[in-house]
């Protein structure tokens, strides 16, 4: 089994920073891409940003030159350091991870519980 837990997340006013951590554990042979997603109340989730086992990016247009996703391999662990914080991006944040588990060669996507961010205006 795989187990992501995300932390990091909490109360902010806007134009403010927070930086959510994501660490994955378990039977892991490989870790591909990892990423954040965002779901507000009353929406669907949305993929914030994406980060490639080679270090490739992608942003949602929202929070590009805000936002910035990096990852730690040696700790499977991915960060999304978010500066400028608006009342849009409160959310609850997920982690989502795709995964080849030991004794396979399959990938499977495993997602983290959540964490909530809030913003105030």
């Amino acid at each position: 089994q795989v187990q992501l837990v995300e932390s990091g997340g909490g109360l902010v006013q806007a134009g403010g920073t927070l930086r959510l951590s994501c660490a994955a554990s378990g039977s892991i042979f490989r870790l591909n891409n990892m990423g954040w997603y965002r779901q507000a109340p009353g929406k669907q989730r949305e993929l914030v940003a994406l980060i490639t086992s080679g270090g490739t990016t992608n942003y949602a247009d929202s929070v590009k030159g805000r936002f910035s996703i990096s990852r730690d391999n040696a700790k499977n662990t991915v960060y999304l350091q978010m500066n400028s914080l608006k009342f849009g991006d409160t959310a609850v944040y997920y982690c989502k991870a795709r995964v080849v588990p030991n004794g396979t060669y399959m990938e499977f996507d495993y997602w983290g519980p959540g964490t909530q961010v809030t913003v105030s205006s």
